[in-house]
């Protein structure tokens, strides 16, 4: 691990924060790093509040998305909520069906299949609309790049309004609105919203126009909070804003299907992190196992007893995903072991029989283990569909953009992609990938960093000082979990391996004129050797608290020591 210790903030600007605030010279540092400069700032950052979000008309087109929307309705037209089968676009399927059907009836969802349509708008998907006479497709989080299908749905006479976040080509397809952020001609303030965020702005516009306000809309907020979560987009601004309303909703007052979901885990007062591990992953499960309708049925059933029965069904998905995804990591980790003897820059793998709906975490194991971009390969009907999935640092959908000879189609995200190629085309794309990367990659992002916020001592960790912590949640990226560094600490002698396999190391920590901290390090076993016998180390963690026979006490959640 390379340890990158932030860059100390400018000890005036330090100082005015710590003022203003009446809080400590480390919070104010931390604050700072995350560009809180004034008291207004941290007002916002610790307050959020629903007057944040900005005025939805602000998105270009969403003035004619909400007047299409509001002619379908006036003249009985069929609507077709689409959206892509993994989190982000099952909850704003979810999200925008709902609110729609509370007013109109002729509202139907679909999803596409991952197998014989793949992500995004399909041929299939229209054809469908035009045989069961729908003339609007709603489409969320895809569309942006489908401008081919979106010409030829207009020639069957089937407009569509796109609410996508993902990054343009170089033309908008020709729909009745293209609602995305991130489209160069679009000024709306905030660009890092996800599918189902974009959704939630067009719905506050839709009810805007029933001079409804936001407070009416916030028990959407547990879907757009689980959408933000999966997405893995950034928790700032907006998204901050809504990931904690919708984590409000979601510990108070969640909709039957999350609320079946956490039924079953008999976890209380979740953060973004169990979001992450426990809703998600469940939600995912329903299109990478079976079908994203599964998902979409539990997330908007209103009856208990129903959405209990669809919790338990998804649940089976994802423990039958979990062995399937264990069993592939393994074959994929054997196949990269006997190609070892050449160095390369990246991790490609291919097996023909490996479950679709399982690469995605396949490649992302595969990118902890080796921390290379990773690409994991299997057929897809007469193609090869790959996920993709970067290292810290490295753009690898700019990374594929340049491989784009050999491909067939591809799209996502800086750190998350997906692309098809002809089988005749793998061992050349394979080539080119890794000569790109090669080519374009800093070699210091091979290996794994942890960005340190502050050097502390233990004593500095007090239970005031975590209670100001916990309020910069929700944690994602642009606002992670605070890291700290202390050194010199010496273990009290009662360090040892735990766990079932022993693979844990646990330790209590002492530093002259502090009191002993508990540590526990997750994966970390193999360095007991380091803080045996009283020799000083110095490690890094993040904060937080542990449960035990109902006491609740502060410990050191290790990330790596030397």
């Amino acid at each position: 691990m390379r340890w990158t210790l932030k860059p100390k903030q400018e000890p005036e600007k330090i100082k005015a924060l710590q003022e203003a605030l009446q809080v400590d010279p480390i919070v104010a540092s931390l604050l700072l790093q995350r560009g809180i400069e004034t008291y207004e700032d941290a007002k916002t950052f610790f307050r959020p509040r629903l007057s944040d979000l900005h005025d939805p008309f602000l998105m270009k087109d969403m003035d004619k998305a909400v007047a299409r929307i509001e002619k379908a309705m006036a003249n009985n037209e069929n609507i077709l909520v689409y959206g892509d089968y993994d989190v982000d676009g099952t909850t704003a399927v979810a999200l925008m069906s709902t609110y729609l059907k509370s007013k109109y009836e002729l509202v139907h969802t679909y999803i596409p299949n991952r197998y014989d349509e793949g992500y995004g708008i399909s041929y299939k998907g229209i054809n469908f609309a035009l045989e069961n006479d729908f003339s609007l497709i709603i489409a969320l989080d895809c569309g942006i790049k489908s401008v081919d299908k979106v010409a030829y749905a207009k020639e069957l006479g089937i407009d569509f309004v796109i609410c996508d976040h993902h990054r343009p080509g170089d033309k908008i397809p020709n729909a009745a609105a293209v609602l995305d952020p991130k489209r160069n001609d679009c000024q709306y303030p905030y660009k890092e919203l996800c599918g189902c965020g974009v959704g939630f702005k067009l719905i506050q516009a839709l009810a805007s126009k029933e001079n409804k306000t936001v407070e009416d809309l916030i028990g959407y907020l547990d879907l757009v909070a689980t959408a933000i979560g999966a997405d893995i987009v950034p928790i700032t601004g907006e998204n901050r804003v809504l990931a904690y309303f919708g984590l409000q909703v979601i510990n108070k007052n969640p909709r039957p299907g999350i609320k079946a979901i956490l039924d079953q885990v008999k976890k209380t007062e979740l953060t973004i992190t169990d979001v992450v591990f426990i809703v998600a992953p469940r939600i995912n499960a329903a299109g990478r196992m079976k079908h994203g309708n599964y998902a979409v049925a539990l997330l908007t059933e209103a009856e208990e007893d129903l959405a209990k029965k669809y919790a338990s069904e998804i649940n089976e998905y994802n423990l039958d995903r979990r062995e399937i995804d264990k069993q592939i990591t393994k074959e994929a980790l054997q196949q990269i072991e006997e190609q070892k003897e050449q160095k390369r820059f990246t991790t490609v793998v291919y097996d023909k029989t490996w479950h679709k709906g399982v690469i995605g975490i396949v490649a992302s194991r595969l990118t902890e283990t080796y921390y290379r971009p990773t690409l994991v390969f299997t057929k897809s009907g007469e193609k090869l569909a790959a996920s993709a999935r970067s290292v810290k640092g490295f753009d690898v959908y700019s990374a594929l953009e340049a491989c784009t000879d050999h491909i067939e189609q591809f799209g996502g995200h800086k750190y998350a992609a997906g692309l098809t190629l002809k089988e005749e085309q793998y061992e050349a794309f394979k080539q080119a990938f890794e000569e790109q990367v090669a080519k374009t990659i800093d070699r210091n992002l091979l290996t794994p960093e942890i960005k340190i916020d502050a050097q502390i001592d233990l004593k500095d960790i007090t239970p005031k000082f975590y209670r100001i912590l916990k309020q910069f949640a929700p944690f994602g990226p642009n606002n992670m979990t605070p890291i700290f560094i202390t050194e010199n600490l010496v273990d009290t002698g009662y360090g040892k391996c735990v766990g079932a396999d022993k693979t844990h190391l646990r330790l209590t920590v002492t530093q002259p004129d502090a009191n002993n901290m508990v540590c526990i390090g997750f994966g970390m076993g193999d360095k007991l050797d380091l803080i045996s016998n009283g020799k000083p180390f110095k490690a890094v963690y993040s904060i937080d608290e542990n449960e035990w026979n109902g006491d609740v006490s502060l410990q050191l959640k290790l990330r790596d020591i030397k």
